[in-house]
């Protein structure tokens, strides 16, 4: 298969990119690198193409598949305008270039279009974005819908990522990789109020495992997590364990409050009936293998 992966410099870009080009498919990146770096793509051999597709899309091979992974997903980013015109540009470009070429449309949506809703979160609602991101991924989920059944098309809304080729995204990392780092140094782990905030932390390899999948999955828009709440204490307690330490979490007040996800769970009925999806991987699994690798490759 001949794939074309948007962001492909970025977290979840480069993962699946790597993935893709290790399973045989031939591989082309697109990154304009406002947010990605090409570190990620160290181990890379296919094609890179240094190019914003929010503002043009110079792209003239046809690809059987396009993953389009690219987005501003800066969730404090001062510019809701800005926002907007870069991830819902970027989205009805490669769309385009899907429809045009015929080519299969995985995109990345987010559990960001739930905000702060009842969970688990369904697919059909309701939604509550929180910030300017969660809204444009909304607005393109809309879009998306309206091509269902005229194309294949598949909508991803990942939940909680983390894993390796994360740490250039600095205060976006994962909360998992900010911890480790702290512990790692020594330092106690600081978390909101008491901690029992609960997140569906879904590991990076499980993320490109489902994103692969969509390329073969009916069209629709499917959540992706693991369907399973773990709170920032339990994180602590697979870090200590992983690291073989024994620090206390610090506390301290939440200053996001009402622009915060107090629970995110994914459920993922649609997901295991469609798109076949299952996570491999438990939260204290993937910070157990999230762990061996930073202390083995760093990441860089």
């Amino acid at each position: 298969m001949k794939c074309l992966v948007t962001g492909g410099a970025g977290f979840i870009g480069s993962n699946l990119a790597l993935e893709l080009e290790s399973q045989g498919h031939e591989v082309t990146v697109v990154d304009n690198l406002f947010s990605g770096s090409k570190n990620n793509l160290k181990e890379f051999k296919g094609e890179f193409i240094c190019q914003d597709i929010s503002q043009w899309a110079d792209i003239r091979e046809k690809f059987d598949a396009i993953f389009h992974l690219s987005a501003n997903a800066v969730t404090t980013f001062p510019d809701d305008i800005e926002m907007f015109r870069q991830n819902i540009n970027g989205f009805l470009n490669m769309l385009k270039l899907a429809i045009d070429n015929e080519s299969k449309f995985v995109y990345a949506s987010s559990a960001a279009v739930y905000g702060d809703t009842p969970a688990p979160s369904r697919e059909e609602g309701p939604f509550n974005p929180l910030n300017a991101y969660g809204e444009s991924k909304l607005m393109s989920d809309t879009i998306a819908k309206r091509f269902i059944g005229r194309m294949h098309i598949v909508g991803l809304r990942y939940f909680n990522v983390f894993g390796p080729r994360e740490s250039f995204k600095g205060s976006m990392a994962s909360m998992i990789f900010q911890l480790y780092q702290q512990m790692k140094s020594g330092k106690n782990p600081r978390i909101f109020n008491d901690g029992r905030q609960k997140r569906d932390h879904i590991y990076v390899k499980d993320i490109v495992k489902a994103t692969i999948l969509a390329a073969e999955a009916p069209s629709g828009i499917y959540n992706v997590g693991t369907g399973s709440a773990t709170s920032f204490n339990e994180i602590i307690k697979c870090l200590n364990e992983a690291l073989g330490t024994n620090l206390e979490p610090d506390y301290f007040d939440n200053p996001y409050k009402g622009r915060y996800q107090d629970f995110t769970q994914a459920d993922m009925a649609n997901s295991g009936k469609h798109l076949k999806f299952k996570a491999d991987f438990s939260v204290k699994e993937g910070v157990k293998d999230y762990v061996m690798w930073l202390d083995d490759k760093g990441d860089s």
